[in-house]
């Protein structure tokens, strides 16, 4: 009897914290999951990718040499464009990234580690700058080698279908100055199709690139600080 009881608290307990999260995902899922829409390559996406990219200034980001940025108070990064390397920061870790050899460094408290602590290091540095840095410059990478651009008609008015070779898929709105305002989301790592975040508090650099400062999806933020970017 005692064990049958326990059972029956045990699983009261899973039930209470499982069900509102279920039926909490239910309506999400009811609510904003979207088939991916069917848009068409060609000239007149292209002219709508160059026109959000003029808007944010691409030229000015092309030639801006060093880039500095803080993911949601958690991770700092300074990016070295021309060198191609970028230093990773979190907690009591550093990574060097070497982004065109794979010469990559990893510390902790400045000092140089190695083995399977530097392998482990930087392979969350990697996945961390990859997604980080995807928040603040994917808009300036819509001509970057092999993204594909599709043009959807939507009710809003003409949108950006930006495909990835990894199958991630991203519908941008723009703006009536072309900024971009959102996308929507077709991606591996959400369960739920066509969620929308928003790209917006943009701020310029001292070299005038326009880089955005807040994401928000449903009741949650993405802030990005210490935006920095140098000659």
């Amino acid at each position: 009897m005692k064990s049958k009881k326990i059972f029956k608290i045990g699983a009261g307990i899973v039930i209470f914290f499982t069900l509102p999260s279920l039926l909490f995902f239910g309506y999400l899922y009811l609510k904003y999951d979207t088939p991916l829409p069917t848009g068409t390559a060609g000239k007149a996406a292209d002219d709508l990718a160059t026109k959000m990219i003029v808007a944010l200034n691409y030229e000015a980001y092309v030639n801006t040499d060093v880039f500095e940025w803080t993911y949601k108070q958690r991770r700092h990064y300074k990016w070295e464009k021309s060198k191609g390397i970028c230093e990773v920061y979190w907690e009591q870790y550093k990574v060097n990234l070497d982004l065109k050899d794979s010469n990559h460094k990893a510390y902790v408290h400045s000092f140089k580690v190695d083995g399977d602590l530097a392998e482990d290091l930087i392979e969350k540095a990697v996945k961390y700058y990859e997604n980080d840095s995807f928040w603040v410059f994917a808009p300036h990478r819509v001509f970057d080698q092999g993204v594909e651009r599709a043009l959807v008609d939507t009710d809003n008015g003409d949108a950006l279908l930006v495909t990835y070779n990894t199958g991630d898929t991203y519908l941008w709105q723009l703006d009536d100055d072309s900024m971009p305002k959102s996308f929507k989301m077709w991606t591996s790592q959400l369960p739920i199709d066509g969620m929308e975040t928003s790209w917006s508090d943009w701020t310029t650099t001292e070299t005038g690139v326009k880089l955005p400062t807040l994401h928000k999806i449903l009741f949650f933020g993405m802030e990005i600080t210490d935006i920095k970017g140098v000659n």
